[in-house]
C-alpha cells in the first residue's frame, strides 16, 4: 500500500478537521440564530427544521470531503432525523427537547454493553490515534458512560423544570462546554496509560 506524501496527509488531516467542524458545531450553530432571529410562532419547530437540513448537508459535505462519515455522527444524525421530523410533523417540541437524552442513553448503552462483554467499543472510534491497554479503554468506557447517563438527566433535568429559551441556551452554550472539560479531566489517566 502506498504510503501518504506530507502534502496528502495534511489535506487529510484538514478534511477531517472541517468535517468535525460542519456536523459538530454548524447544525447548533444554525440551530440557535434560527431560534433567536426567527419571526414565526413557533421558533424552536423552525429551528428544529433548519438544524435537521443542515445536518444532513453537514454529514453529506463530510462524505465528500473524507469519504467516511463517523458512527457517532451517522446515529445522531439518525436521531435527529427521527426526533427532528417528530417535532415538526406533530408540531410538539418535546421531542426535540427529550432528543439530547435519548443520544446520551444510546451511547451508554452501548459503552455499559462493552464494559460487561469485555469489549471496549471506545477504542473503535479512537483507538487509531491513541494506543492504550483494552484495561485501560475499559476503565475509559465505564467513565464515558456514566457520564453519557449524566448528561441524559441534567438535560431531562432543565427541560422540564426551566423555560425553552434557558433550554435552548444550555443545549447550544451548555452541553458542550460540559462535555470538553469531562473530556479535558480524562486527559491524564489517558496519557499515563499512553506511557506505559
Amino acid at each position: 500500500m502506498k504510503k501518504k506524501s506530507a502534502p496528502e496527509k495534511l489535506a487529510k488531516k484538514s478534511h477531517d478537521g472541517f468535517s468535525k467542524f460542519l456536523y459538530d458545531y454548524l447544525p447548533l450553530i444554525v440551530f440557535f440564530a434560527c431560534y433567536k432571529f426567527t419571526k414565526t410562532p413557533d421558533p424552536l419547530i423552525t429551528a428544529t427544521i433548519y438544524m435537521v437540513i443542515t445536518t444532513f448537508f453537514a454529514l453529506t459535505i463530510s462524505y465528500l470531503l473524507t469519504r467516511k462519515i463517523s458512527t457517532v455522527a451517522l446515529v445522531s444524525g439518525i436521531v435527529l432525523a427521527i426526533f427532528g421530523g417528530l417535532t415538526v410533523l406533530l408540531k410538539n417540541d418535546i421531542f426535540i427537547k427529550i432528543k439530547p437524552t435519548i443520544i446520551n442513553l444510546l451511547f451508554a448503552a452501548i459503552l455499559f454493553y462493552g464494559y460487561l462483554a469485555k469489549k471496549p467499543l471506545l477504542s473503535y472510534l479512537l483507538g487509531e490515534q491513541i494506543k492504550m491497554r483494552n484495561e485501560a479503554w475499559l476503565t475509559l468506557s465505564i467513565r464515558w458512560a456514566c457520564f453519557f447517563v449524566f448528561l441524559a438527566l441534567l438535560n431531562e433535568a432543565i427541560w422540564r423544570t426551566c423555560s425553552t429559551d434557558f433550554w435552548v441556551q444550555f443545549k447550544v452554550f451548555g452541553m458542550m462546554p460540559i462535555s470538553l472539560l469531562f473530556t479535558i479531566s480524562q486527559i491524564p489517566f489517558m496519557m499515563r496509560e499512553i506511557k506505559s
